[in-house]
């Protein structure tokens, strides 16, 4: 994963100064959040940036942070993401997210660490610097993940 994120950066890094001084016109910065309250306290946030291509494509990278509390048990879930977008004509978004997570799930007796991939495909519909939709998480694995679906929603916006 240290290899992919710094191979990425690097290429960024090369078309950046290999283009005019307009490579920064193209890099747009934003993300998104996830606040709940009730019978369980959902916390997270996903800052990232992304460079858009002239032909509808984005590439970027993106960190991930969610806390989640239920009674005594707690989870806490730290990663990063590759992500890749086509914006086509008629306001629907493609996505494709490569993410890897580790997690720390504890309550009042033991704490448990664990890390995942998750591969993410989905669907949006885009208004301007705003999109929402669906994702699906092609490598789930029930056994491994502290997710309980592979399917989430996206609520994705950029400056």
């Amino acid at each position: 994963m240290k290899k992919i994120l710094f191979s990425l950066v690097l290429c960024i890094s090369f078309v950046g100064f290999s283009q005019k001084s307009d490579f920064w016109d193209h890099v747009q910065y934003g993300g998104g959040f996830t606040v709940g309250f009730g019978n369980q306290t959902t916390i997270g946030i996903s800052p990232s940036a992304i460079y858009n291509f002239e032909n509808g494509f984005s590439l970027g990278i993106g960190v991930n942070y969610l806390y989640t509390e239920i009674n005594d048990f707690t989870t806490s879930v730290y990663g990063a993401s590759l992500i890749s977008l086509y914006q086509t004509k008629i306001g629907i978004q493609l996505s494709g997210e490569l993410d890897y997570y580790f997690a720390k799930q504890q309550d009042q007796f033991d704490a448990v660490n664990t890390n995942f991939p998750a591969l993410h495909f989905g669907i949006a519909y885009n208004q301007g610097r705003f999109a929402v939709g669906i994702r699906y998480d092609v490598l789930y694995d029930s056994n491994k993940s502290v997710f309980a679906s592979p399917i989430s929603p996206v609520v994705r916006f950029y400056f």
